[in-house]
């Protein structure tokens, strides 16, 4: 059986009180989309109940990266690579290892009494970055070569734009969807028959500009990942008219 897990790995901007000092002055990048995926939080509350498992963390990824592998090079922020590295130790002890591991871990229990987990990890992107206007909606990032990503991603841009045929929904983009990431380190621990990871990637502007449309959007983005969840797993249409 399927079983939908939902994360947010940038949910949120808070600085643990024991690092309040290297923060000092520096309210002004964590409230720009460097500190959080602006949006990403009332996206993940907005489909939390649809997921089997949900997981959020609203601490900022200036602290730590949660979307990167341990030795990527943007692990920790220009404001925390200095620090020491038994400093760095302590923060991946106690805000890095025990999100990832706990998903991971329940990754690894589902898969061994037979579930198959597909893992929607939501995100957000600034509207223009280094002077570039992005030109996307919303962006469905997957491993091509993974035949259940490939999939999904393309019943649920059908989805998408079936309801709203002028959202504009692209593939791998703004970023590679092999890219480094929690879901590329997942696929290299399961199989793609085990595991189905996609990050969602929605533009910035229409939390920023909130109102109709950003609501709008949220309510788009639950009823076509529900029609898409129907149309992959013949354990969903069961499920839905029990």
């Amino acid at each position: 059986m399927l079983k939908l897990l939902i994360t947010c790995e940038h949910g949120g901007n808070q600085i643990p009180s024991a690092y309040a000092a290297l923060f000092e002055n520096k309210q002004e990048i964590l409230q720009s989309h460097r500190g959080y995926d602006i949006g990403a939080l009332e996206l993940y509350e907005k489909l939390e109940d649809m997921a089997d498992k949900a997981f959020c963390s609203t601490t900022s990824r200036l602290l730590v990266e949660l979307n990167r592998s341990q030795h990527h090079k943007s692990l920790f922020s220009a404001i925390t690579q200095s620090l020491p590295d038994k400093e760095k130790k302590t923060i991946l002890k106690n805000y890095y290892f025990p999100y990832r591991n706990r998903i991971e871990e329940l990754i690894q229990d589902l898969v061994m009494v037979g579930h198959r987990v597909l893992h929607i990890s939501l995100h957000s992107f600034t509207p223009i970055l280094d002077g570039e206007v992005r030109k996307a909606d919303i962006g469905l990032l997957y491993d091509p070569k993974r035949s259940g990503e490939h999939t999904f991603c393309r019943l649920w841009k059908k989805e998408l734009q079936d309801q709203q045929k002028e959202l504009l929904v692209r593939f791998n983009y703004p970023y590679l969807g092999i890219a480094d990431g929690f879901a590329t380190y997942l696929r290299k621990k399961f199989t793609d028959e085990q595991y189905i990871g996609i990050e969602l990637e929605v533009n910035q502007k229409y939390a920023e500009e909130g109102g109709e449309a950003w609501l709008k959007l949220q309510q788009l983005i639950r009823r076509s990942l529900k029609n898409a969840l129907l149309q992959f797993s013949p354990e969903e249409k069961n499920r839905a008219s029990a």
